[in-house]
């Protein structure tokens, strides 16, 4: 069995990730098996394409609750960081070679409480930025090689 890693979230989405998987272990499974019912009822199952699309959609939506179910469970909320220093859930605005630019510092399942994109606090440019403050420049090492260099212009906390 793989090892599952903590998976750091804001309280809005885990809330929301709540919010998603009540949805699909009720409302949306009733109406994916009210579909798989009356296409049974149809008769002749195997030239059914009315009933092989809803056990698909019966297949994927238990695949994400399954998603959901491990995520909430080795989910940990949180803390950012306060106003100007840099960390997991900080909103940070970067100079990147004289364009400004929006990121969020953390992982991707972040995404579901912003509109903002996401930077991995593994990647390059994320692990040049974590822990940094406010006005400070920091480089980083591209994946074509080139040094890049990069100044933080602000950063407050997600939530």
């Amino acid at each position: 069995m793989t090892e599952e890693k903590t998976i750091l979230l804001t309280q809005e989405a885990y809330d929301k990730m709540k919010e998603e998987l009540a949805w699909r272990e009720g409302e949306y499974r009733d109406e994916i098996l009210a579909k798989v019912s009356a296409a049974r009822a149809e008769g002749d199952l195997s030239e059914n394409g009315g009933y092989q699309a809803a056990r698909e959609a019966q297949r994927v939506n238990q695949g994400r609750i399954d998603e959901l179910t491990v995520k909430l469970r080795n989910a940990k909320i949180l803390t950012a960081p306060p106003e100007g220093k840099v960390g997991d859930g900080s909103l940070v605005t970067l100079d990147v070679m004289g364009r400004e630019k929006v990121f969020v510092l953390g992982t991707r399942d972040l995404a579901i409480a912003t509109d903002h994109d996401i930077i991995s606090p593994e990647s390059p440019i994320g692990a040049a930025i974590n822990g940094a403050n406010a006005g400070d420049t920091v480089s980083y090492k591209a994946p074509n090689g080139r040094e890049i260099s990069v100044t933080i212009k602000a950063s407050k906390p997600l939530v």
